[in-house]
């Protein structure tokens, strides 16, 4: 069943961290894009706690005249995926769409997303063509792409691609959703009817460097992993299952070496025994750090903490100033 609803109104929301450097370009470029849909439009810009002055040009964005925008300030840094949860949480638009604030996936894209969404499709992902990041990002996206795809069996291009659309009842299906950890995407899948990917630009960064770091990487697969799926805990158990038959098996060996080549063979295999003793300690800290990690996502999810906390709402009101909500 397609999902006919009309769009009337487009909200793109971008999360923003350190970004001063390309904001003027991402304003106007996403600007001339929205005008150009022919449809009421809506631009959501979080900040998601900067330490530059990418919170004030905000703001000042949004009390500019005629503005569209809509500037979110949380105080202090949550990640992209809480910062556009929260600005989720202020769109009026039928149709949203996502938007990283680097401006390697070009905002002249926006309109074909609208497109693509009016042919029924609940969620427009996009895979991204020629990217022109390094060998490092490209490869670690890769591995992270087929470790969720393989562990989730959501089938999807391309996770690490922000360039989406949702319609209004997918996001308002995921706002309900009160994890902490929340990968917009997949989330996102999990309630479409009717998805598809289609192919985006993809262009080199000209401003500041990225903030995705080896750690923040490795970070946010483990995220992944386990706030989507139990099937770490059960590869664990296969796991466990298959080096303790193996242990058995080569117990088995070892007696019969002892039986046949006496107790010197023995005593010239302890080498070999601490290599195997070494195998099993090492999967016990495997096991250990998995179980880590979904208990404490357990905790987390049990103090019930909030996602993010807004900090102050700007936006442009009907007779022109901007009106400013303190949260």
């Amino acid at each position: 069943m397609m999902n006919d609803t009309p769009i009337t109104k487009v909200s793109v929301v971008i999360p923003v961290y350190n970004e001063e450097q390309s904001l003027p370009e991402l304003i106007r470029r996403t600007t001339a894009a929205c005008e150009g849909l022919g449809k009421a439009w809506e631009l959501l810009l979080v900040d998601d706690g900067s330490s530059d002055r990418s919170g004030e040009m905000l703001a000042e964005a949004a009390n500019a005249p005629d503005s569209h925008i809509v500037a979110v300030l949380l105080n202090r840094n949550y990640g992209q995926h809480s910062a556009i949860m929260a600005g989720f949480s202020h769109v009026s638009g039928d149709l949203i769409i996502t938007l990283d604030a680097d401006l390697q996936n070009p905002p002249e894209e926006i309109p074909r997303l609208v497109s693509v969404a009016e042919e029924g499709y609940d969620v427009v992902g996009t895979v991204r063509q020629n990217r022109q990041d390094s060998r490092f990002r490209k490869n670690a996206s890769r591995l992270i792409n087929h470790l969720i795809q393989r562990t989730t069996g959501k089938a999807m291009g391309d996770y690490g691609c922000m360039l989406r659309a949702y319609r209004r009842h997918i996001v308002d299906a995921m706002l309900n959703c009160h994890e902490r950890s929340t990968f917009i995407p997949i989330l996102a899948n999990t309630f479409a009817r009717r998805a598809i990917d289609i192919p985006v630009l993809h262009a080199e960064r000209e401003f500041g460097d990225s903030k995705y770091s080896l750690m923040r990487l490795i970070n946010l697969m483990y995220d992944l992993l386990t706030c989507l799926t139990t099937t770490p805990l059960r590869l664990l158990s296969v796991f466990g299952s298959a080096i303790a038959l193996a242990g058995f098996a080569l117990s088995l060996v070892l007696v019969v070496l002892r039986l046949f080549f006496g107790p010197q063979w023995a005593a010239e295999g302890v080498f070999m025994l601490f290599a195997v003793l070494f195998i099993f300690i090492g999967a016990q800290f495997i096991g250990m750090g998995l179980l880590g990690e979904y208990i404490g996502r357990i905790y987390t999810d049990v103090r019930a903490r909030p996602r993010y906390f807004i900090q102050r709402v700007v936006k442009p009101a009907r007779s022109g100033a901007a009106e400013e909500e303190n949260v």
